[in-house]
């Protein structure tokens, strides 16, 4: 069975997919309510449904800024143009990497990010998150900790 948190994030990742799919000015998707269903389905296996709410809310609350951040670190592939699952493995991977430092390893970002991609992608897809991702780790979470660690 997989972890709480491995499960948890399967459960985000569906309910982004979603969202992704279905979202629309003239029709917008209640995530929460979204999250909850989906949730719902799992009531026996996750106990931190918190860590869910986080994820999926955390990847709404700064998608604009996650997606500017993702389209540099992969300029031959459009975001708009990469497979919905893929990119939002990708957003959930690059918010744990940014806002879940201190609660999560990036090791452990990039890693669950990759196995997403294994179960929900394509034959390449786990490559393409392992490259975007591990280029996002070198270029904005290590020479930040470089930075600050300069200045001590």
């Amino acid at each position: 069975m997989a972890s709480n948190r491995h499960l948890g994030r399967m459960v985000a990742l569906q309910t982004l997919y979603e969202y992704d799919f279905r979202n629309s000015p003239t029709d917008p998707v209640n995530i929460s309510e979204v999250t909850k269903r989906n949730l719902e389905k799992y009531k026996e296996d996750i106990e931190d449904t918190d860590f869910v709410y986080r994820l999926v809310d955390g990847v709404i609350s700064h998608l604009e800024e996650l997606d500017n951040t993702l389209r540099p670190l992969a300029p031959d592939w459009p975001l708009e143009q990469i497979a919905r699952i893929d990119r939002n493995v990708l957003r959930i991977g690059l918010y744990e990497l940014l806002y879940c430092k201190d609660d999560i390893p990036a090791r452990v970002a990039l890693n669950e990010a990759v196995e997403l991609a294994k179960l929900f992608g394509s034959d390449n897809s786990s490559k393409f998150i392992n490259g975007v991702l591990g280029t996002a780790f070198r270029t904005l979470v290590e020479e930040n900790n470089n930075a600050n660690n300069s200045e001590v």
